[in-house]
């Protein structure tokens, strides 16, 4: 793609206004989401620097083939090859992070929008993780990827948002980092991890102009979209022994489903006594369809003026979190005595003791 500067680029400081060109960084474009985001982007006329892992381009034919297709489709426009810029990234590397954003920003001048939309998921319960040194090292995988992954591309650009005096940094999570679930507990753990270190640092950032924004659409867009590894399978956890609807069993059972599939037997992958990993094998019209409202969700955030903390991409994610909420607030409700313990002495009661002493004949 070209590194020249395109003269009708805003110099302006100020955050473009939706009707204005938007310079992006995605840090995995190769997914159905960074593809589908990719060309809406580029038909509203924005600037993206696309982050692309070399090993997944190069060894996964299959995982790259749509990524490929639309590097082509681009190259026949002339109107949008000019602002489309491909890099090799590693987020897990920060070195690479830190050569991306610098070639990024020698292509387009700037970033005013960092996207963090890479993912990966870990099936296994708590136990079938710790079973081997190589089950141990998927929990180590998972944190690299989606906790120190997000924090080495967001260190490596927030000396250029601050030095300009604004920026938006939108992380993609999923309604995860609300809702434990069985199966899912590293991948769920990752996602609370690394949505308490953006919290902590939207309010760090703030005083620079620098906005963040948390975009958490239904679990299926990461967990299908993205590589799935899995742990073997306990039989004490097997459904006929425990009846937690574990997420390897619900998966498992959704890939086999899947219409138009050219591999029937995926979802049995996610039972197999190794350790496997795999890209589920969607229908390109079915990717497109499960990632479209997110990527309208993403692409309406963007850089706004006042953007959302944080968005629940669907009704059905938005009730999913409200369930959560209500039975954390019917909790309080029915703990409150316990809860307000500490305040039995302001209203003039007599204090509970924290401690008792207890006589010990000799």
């Amino acid at each position: 793609m070209s590194n020249n500067h395109d003269s009708k680029l805003p110099r302006d400081p100020k955050f473009p206004t939706h009707n204005a060109p938007r310079v992006w960084f995605l840090t995995c474009a190769t997914s159905p989401m960074g593809i589908s985001l990719c060309k809406h982007l580029l038909e509203h006329g924005d600037y993206v620097t696309a982050g692309v892992l070399p090993i997944e381009f190069d060894k996964h034919e299959a995982r790259s083939a749509d990524f490929k297709d639309f590097i082509e489709e681009v190259g026949t426009k002339d109107s949008c090859k000019t602002r489309l810029r491909v890099v090799a990234l590693d987020i897990r590397i920060m070195g690479q992070c830190q050569s991306a954003v610098a070639e990024a920003v020698q292509s387009f001048g700037r970033i005013d929008i960092l996207l963090c939309c890479h993912s990966e998921v870990v099936v296994g319960t708590v136990e079938e993780l710790s079973q081997s040194s190589r089950t141990l090292a998927l929990i180590q995988d998972q944190f690299e990827t989606n906790f120190f992954g997000p924090v080495n591309i967001i260190k490596a650009t927030l000396p250029i948002f601050r030095k300009k005096k604004n920026g938006h940094i939108v992380l993609l999570t999923a309604i995860t980092g609300h809702l434990g679930t069985p199966g899912l507990s590293m991948y769920c753990a990752s996602q609370w991890a690394i949505e308490g270190y953006c919290d902590s640092l939207a309010y760090e950032i703030a005083p620079f102009n620098v906005k963040l924004s948390i975009v958490q659409p239904n679990m299926e867009v990461n967990v299908l979209t993205h590589k799935i590894s899995s742990a073997p399978p306990m039989n004490a956890y097997a459904e006929e022994n425990n009846p937690a609807p574990l997420s390897r069993n619900i998966l498992s059972g959704l890939l086999d489903r899947i219409e138009g599939s050219s591999e029937p037997t995926t979802g049995d992958q996610l039972h197999s006594n190794e350790v496997t990993a795999l890209y589920p094998p969607l229908p390109k019209a079915m990717t497109e369809r499960l990632v479209a409202e997110t990527v309208h969700a993403v692409a309406a955030i963007g850089g706004h003026d006042n953007p959302p903390a944080r968005h629940i991409v669907g009704f059905e994610g938005v009730s999913t979190v409200k369930e959560k909420l209500k039975t954390i607030s019917e909790e309080l409700e029915d703990f409150v005595e316990c809860s307000s313990a500490v305040d039995i002495e302001k209203r003039g009661e007599t204090p509970v003791p924290h401690t008792q002493h207890i006589s010990i004949p000799s």
